[in-house]
């Protein structure tokens, strides 16, 4: 603790020395080098946002409601789909306001508030991951332990622990920003409040933020990652096994499909916080960040729902119950 106040004391005695004009206001410059492409940009990404929340709230709507998806494979991809949501709602609404804002100014604060929840539901993303990996690789690997090793009880703790892995990840970060201060250029070439663009317009080193943010980020996204793999490395022999050929080609075909959701999600990230020299490459972020960000959370519902039979068999049943009721309605309204 002696030492914490010593690092800080002497990072703020050095800043006041230099007399720096701190800036406290930033411009979120992301997508604004093609001015001409602003409402065609504006109509995509607005259509984006509606599908990944109409999506992932309808999927989270529909297992909540319906108890026969109660159980561990569903509450975890239930929290996966409120986490994608949550990373939409996050993002997309300010930098859909952005596109016809004329200043797109935003606040030190307000970059600290984006990033918080966008860290947090993105940490938490990645042990969702993991546990919904483990989960098929018992439920395909040893099915008959399948109750004993993935309980509700093991759910609801692996559950918990990615949400708070994912705060307490995001407070080291926000809190460390603090040590920083901002007194050259205002402008973020991003479409949202990230750390690097923050980092790479500080005028105190970065070099401890940016050290704790490959720890962290590294150790987490190795874990997971890691766990993934193994996980569908098991379930990959399990299926080469299978004796049917049918069976074989549909676990294969779901696997695929999984694996390019956590691919396209896990390969962004890394290249996003893992890469060596991270603050001299700011063009490349935006590319990145659209692929965990939004792509992503779009994709997830289709590939994790609609190609599951168990949810169309639920949200059919949902839609005919509805379709049934609405029509007895109008009939008594017409007698």
């Amino acid at each position: 603790m002696y030492l914490f106040k010593i690092f800080f004391s002497t990072e703020k005695s050095s800043m006041a020395e230099e007399n720096y004009t701190m800036k406290n206001e930033f411009i979120l410059t992301g997508f604004m080098d093609h001015p001409e492409l602003k409402s065609l940009l504006f109509a995509v990404f607005f259509a984006i946002y509606l599908v990944t929340i109409v999506g992932n709230l309808g999927l989270v709507i529909l297992i909540s409601k319906e108890r026969r998806l109660h159980t561990p494979m569903y509450i975890f991809l239930g929290n996966l789909a409120l986490v994608d949501s949550c990373c939409a709602c996050a993002i997309t609404p300010k930098m859909l306001e952005n596109f016809f804002s004329e200043d797109r100014m935003v606040s030190l604060y307000e970059c600290m508030a984006q990033f918080y929840f966008l860290c947090t539901v993105e940490t938490a993303d990645c042990f969702l991951l993991a546990a919904m990996a483990y989960d098929r690789y018992v439920a395909i690997c040893s099915p008959l332990q399948y109750h004993t090793m993935m309980s509700k009880k093991l759910c609801i703790y692996l559950t918990t622990g990615a949400f708070i892995a994912g705060n307490l990840h995001s407070m080291i970060h926000v809190g460390l920003l603090f040590r920083l201060a901002f007194c050259g250029s205002n402008h973020i070439n991003h479409f949202y409040c990230d750390i690097l663009p923050l980092y790479r317009l500080s005028c105190v080193d970065p070099y401890v933020n940016e050290l704790v943010l490959f720890i962290f980020s590294g150790s987490i996204q190795v874990f997971t990652i890691g766990s993934v793999l193994v996980s569908y490395l098991y379930i990959l022999f399990t299926i080469f096994k299978m004796k049917s050929k049918e069976g074989r080609v549909k676990a294969f075909s779901t696997c695929a499909s999984h694996l390019l959701s956590v691919s396209l999600f896990y390969g962004s990230l890394f290249f996003m916080y893992i890469r060596p020299n991270l603050l001299e490459e700011g063009d490349q972020d935006i590319p990145a960040a659209i692929l965990f960000t939004i792509v992503v959370p779009l994709l997830n519902p289709f590939i994790y729902s609609l190609r599951n039979k168990e949810v169309i068999s639920v949200l059919r049943k949902l839609l005919k119950i509805n379709s049934q009721e609405s029509l007895k309605q109008m009939t008594a309204t017409v007698t």
